[in-house]
């Protein structure tokens, strides 16, 4: 979704992210070995994140909220969709511009500088990116099921459907609920899905003809 606004995809083909393991900057392990490593790996995340805009597949989601009510559930960690100005997003892994106690996951900061060891809450606990790393609970999932379960529509954007358990959600649709999958190599087959409509191309041009194929829709829902 956000790959053509300039931001780096959380895997590339031979597993690293942005040159790094990921078990090295997306764990507690890895935070606990190496804490500097993983607070300097955010911080360049986050500078990059201040130096792009939304793209056409945010505003494109924008424009849907003129015909529906839109409820987003990323996994991507930036705050594009925001900035595009959607209105309901449940962002399921984090939030890069926001860091939190390593004492408690419920203390939690705004945050756009750098982050380094001695930054602390207010009760003198070292802070740590406001992300859920690997091995950690995804506190915000009970809610996205609840969206998805209650959804008319359930569109699918730029993902591989291999990062659980976010990958799982598509099962608790109601019955008969309309996919739309975009993504320029779907890892998904029609068959696999009822109502399944795959639309292979880029978030950007992907979200251009899901515009055309549900405002359509609108009237009669």
């Amino acid at each position: 979704m956000s790959a053509e606004s300039g931001l780096k995809t959380f895997r590339d083909a031979n597993g690293l992210w942005e040159g790094h393991d990921v078990l090295e900057v997306a764990t507690p392990e890895g935070f606990a070995k190496n804490p500097e490593l993983v607070l300097e790996f955010y911080n360049q995340r986050r500078k990059q994140l201040l130096e792009v805009i939304p793209n056409n597949a945010h505003i494109n989601l924008k424009k849907l909220e003129s015909d529906f009510d839109v409820n987003i559930i990323t996994q991507n960690v930036d705050d594009l969709h925001e900035r595009a100005g959607n209105s309901t997003i449940l962002h399921l892994h984090g939030e890069l511009l926001k860091v939190r106690s390593t004492k408690n996951e419920h203390d939690v900061y705004p945050w756009k500088k750098e982050l380094i060891l001695g930054d602390v809450c207010k009760n003198g606990y070292q802070l740590r990116p406001h992300i859920v790393w690997f091995g950690e609970a995804v506190p915000l999932l009970d809610k996205a099921i609840e969206i998805t379960k209650n959804a008319d529509i359930l569109v699918i954007i730029g993902t591989s459907m291999q990062v659980y358990p976010a990958a799982s959600l598509v099962h608790d649709i109601k019955e008969n609920t309309p996919i739309y999958f975009i993504d320029p190599k779907p890892s998904v087959k029609e068959h696999q899905f009822k109502n399944l409509t795959i639309i292979a191309e880029k978030a950007t041009t992907g979200t251009d003809k899901l515009l055309k194929l549900l405002r359509p829709r609108s009237a009669s829902l």
